[in-house]
């Protein structure tokens, strides 16, 4: 049977050191603080700012709000996302996505600094990411997804890993962040033939695909760590992975529940850019004088 890897774990203790350097930001004279900018009233958006809300009040982040209609022009969300460029206060800018259709999100996205951009939306950040340097901040799930390999002492130098997907949302950043950890990393996709051969190589898995049961017990091995990013709803209306639990569960050493893994860490993540950013400002200011 395999070993868990709870998200509850890592968060506690990555809340743990954000409160920590919210504390030594604060003695500085700065208060960490998101800008949330909405569009519309779509449901899952309302349901994951209260989320982010929730998670800065435990943690010690401000927060302000940047709420526009459904209806509005692209020239007042990136005259929104130029106010929050300019303002010193805000260190970080969460903007729900997806956009009304009539919005250009690409531009909106890019509008952004990447100094201020905490879920590495723009192609600022990205560059970062692809070129293993500090400038911008990852996005939130592929680094999730580092920060639990990290948690339960799962040593990434010269292993094999196989990601499944290759989306810019995870799939793509992940491999990067791996590669950065001296993994070997193969990813596989649709047109990827006998992925099962090339999945049962590897040494840790992280799929990403959105579908449910994606990977089954067939394309596992004895001995695999398995990261399961995806969150879909199964025929009984449950929460499920891109994973087939009950099978690998039998098969592999450790793996992510869905829920209760990946996507529990992943507000945590959000927030501790939010405090980065801030103590990255702070040296910034101080390296002028």
């Amino acid at each position: 049977m395999a070993k868990q890897l709870l998200g509850k774990e890592v968060t506690k203790s990555l809340n743990e050191k954000i409160k920590e350097q919210v504390q030594k930001v604060k003695e500085q004279g700065v208060t960490p603080t998101l800008a949330l900018i909405r569009v519309g009233e779509r449901p899952d958006d309302i349901s994951y700012e209260k989320g982010a809300v929730k998670r800065c009040e435990t943690l010690g982040v401000a927060y302000k709000k940047y709420l526009l209609p459904a209806d509005c022009t692209q020239e007042d969300l990136l005259d929104t996302i130029e106010e929050i460029n300019e303002s010193p206060q805000i260190h970080g800018a969460l903007m729900f996505q997806p956009l009304p259709d009539h919005l250009n999100e690409l531009e909106a996205a890019n509008h952004l600094l990447p100094e201020k951009d905490i879920e590495g939306i723009t192609e600022g950040s990205m560059y970062g990411v692809f070129a293993g340097i500090e400038h911008g901040f990852p996005p939130c799930t592929p680094q999730a997804c580092i920060e639990i390999l990290d948690y339960y002492g799962i040593d990434c130098t010269g292993k094999k890993a196989v990601v499944v997907g290759r989306s810019m949302v995870v799939g793509k950043p992940v491999a990067m962040m791996l590669l950065k950890k001296n993994a070997t990393v193969t990813f596989c996709h649709t047109k990827t033939e006998d992925m099962p051969s090339v999945i049962q190589e590897a040494d840790i898995v992280i799929v990403a695909v959105g579908h449910p049961g994606a990977v089954d017990g067939s394309c596992l091995s004895k001995g695999q760590v398995v990261i399961d990013v995806g969150i879909n709803m199964n025929e009984d209306g449950k929460l499920c992975g891109d994973v087939n639990y009950e099978e690998a569960e039998q098969i592999v050493d450790m793996i992510t529940p869905v829920p209760g893994g990946v996507g529990s860490v992943t507000t945590s993540v959000l927030v501790g850019h939010v405090v980065d950013a801030a103590a990255r400002a702070i040296k910034k200011k101080k390296s002028r004088y």
